[in-house]
């Protein structure tokens, strides 16, 4: 067994810290001493820390799963940084001979990083079971139930991988699951729920104010956005749904408050977006107006606001996507403004993306009809065919996934109109045990926003591309009182 002195040696030497965020010792003393764990620790308290101290206290690979490229991105410029150079992010961006090198020395490298789609290929699996591996990491780990029935089927192969490899102990990291999600998770990858080590800490960012307000039309949510970005201390995110408008705000806001911003979504090159990603990493970028394609991967420490321009599909997701904001322990903000069609543009959404009734019927009865189509929702079904899983299995499956997926919008509609603490209505969503003293630092539920209280007014600067509107607090704290 390792000692605790040993750990707080490695610790300091390593990554030059003289104490753990709270879970982060636990959660390593339980992998150390090989138990599977599922760890819940908040946005921001340093996960990835997790798993690379064991990295250097335990002979064998550790093998990370993780979901987006500018995450692995982000956490192998970390452990660079830290003069780690046994590291491999196995991605589709590796030229064909540096992908081949590469797997010819695979035993060399100590930590791999790769996409669940990697991990399912057969040639790099068939080199994983050749590695003594002493961690498998499945990172941001509700992705596996948020994406793996009908985004990235790939999710819902870990479990034969982790049987295939058979590492000496698994981690799942995550900030966000409730109780049905922890479940779903564990079952998902194989992991018994008695012999699994569970660490969970409380989701709750007090250091975080939320707000939420109701507007008439998308007129008066840009007003109040361009508002806000005008007041507000930077650097800050907006979220979209739409990836048009997007780039329709940032085109607003590099008129109306700075050219220091930028949009970023999915249908940009990779090269685009590592581009955006790094000018806001390093302060040449002050806003940016983004798709949930944006986010993961983002560890910048002094993000103050976060505003959500459309509705987050769950209180999952605008949980993850507001803990990008005051990582840096300072007061931050994260806003949501919504009109009453909000609600129905998700839900269509929903609908939308999912193989309906029809299609699942057609497909089954002619497969070879939708061979060469490539259409998510047909290569989702052609996933699940060559799985041998039956028309009636599919259809129960994505009945099953749309109403979940509903249950989620109407939890996030309910948050919106809660007239109590909003931050005790996210606790009590993941049955976080944690009891809110409500003040005027917690959130707007009866009570305005008020931004000079909460110290989050920026001094205009030689920046500001306009002058800014005189009523402005007034006008605000009017939004924001409910």
């Amino acid at each position: 067994m390792i000692e605790m002195e040993q750990i707080m040696q490695t610790l300091q030497q390593r990554f030059g810290y003289t104490a753990f965020k709270p879970g982060q010792a636990e959660v390593i003393r339980a992998v150390l001493g090989g138990q599977d764990t599922f760890a819940i620790l908040p946005t921001g308290t340093g996960k990835s820390l997790c798993y690379q101290l064991p990295g250097y206290l335990l002979a064998g690979q550790i093998v990370i799963v993780s979901p987006l490229l500018s995450l692995m991105q982000d956490q192998v410029a970390q452990l660079h940084y830290l003069g780690e150079k046994r590291v491999l992010a196995l991605t589709s961006a590796l030229d064909p001979g540096m992908r081949r090198y590469s797997l010819a020395h695979f035993e060399q490298y100590k930590f791999i990083f790769l996409s669940p789609e990697m991990a399912n290929q057969e040639q790099i699996r068939r080199k994983l079971q050749q590695l003594d591996i002493a961690l498998l990491v499945v990172d941001e780990a509700h992705c596996i139930s948020q994406w793996g029935i009908d985004f990235r089927p790939d999710y819902l192969a870990l479990k034969s991988l982790r049987a295939a490899i058979r590492p000496q102990a698994t981690l799942a990291l995550t900030a966000t699951a409730t109780k049905r999600v922890r479940a779903d998770i564990l079952a998902k990858l194989g992991l018994d729920p008695e012999a699994t080590k569970q660490i969970v800490h409380s989701v709750d960012r007090r250091n975080i104010y939320l707000a939420t307000a109701e507007v008439a039309d998308e007129a008066e949510k840009n007003q109040r956005v361009v508002a806000l970005c005008q007041q507000l201390k930077q650097p800050g995110i907006i979220y979209f749904s739409s990836r048009q408008k997007a780039e329709e705000i940032a085109a607003l806001l590099q008129q109306k408050v700075s050219p220091r911003v930028a949009f970023y979504h999915g249908a940009m090159t990779s090269q685009d977006r590592f581009a955006v990603q790094q000018q806001f990493m390093h302060g040449k970028l002050a806003i940016i107006c983004a798709t949930n394609a944006f986010g993961m991967g983002i560890n910048k420490a002094d993000v103050r606001f976060v505003i959500h321009y459309h509705l987050p599909s769950s209180l999952e997701s605008y949980l993850q996507e507001i803990g990008r904001a005051g990582r840096d322990g300072q007061q931050s903000v994260a806003i949501l403004l919504y009109e009453a069609r909000d609600f129905q543009l998700q839900a269509n959404l929903v609908t939308n993306t999912l193989p309906d009734a029809a299609l699942i019927k057609q497909y089954f009865a002619q497969p070879q009809r939708f061979a060469t189509a490539a259409i998510p929702e047909i290569e989702l079904l052609q996933f699940y065919r060559q799985h041998h899983q039956s028309e009636a299995a599919v259809q129960q499956l994505f009945a099953k996934r749309r109403n979940e997926k509903l249950l989620a919008l109407r939890s996030m509609l309910a948050f919106l109109q809660t007239p109590n603490c909003k931050r005790q209505f996210i606790l009590n969503y993941f049955t976080d045990t944690t009891k809110i003293v409500h003040d005027a630092t917690c959130c707007n539920a009866g009570q305005p926003l008020d931004l000079a209280a909460l110290s989050l007014i920026r001094p205009a600067t030689a920046t500001d591309t306009v002058a800014v509107d005189q009523n402005w607090q007034e006008r605000l704290a009017a939004l924001f009182t409910n």
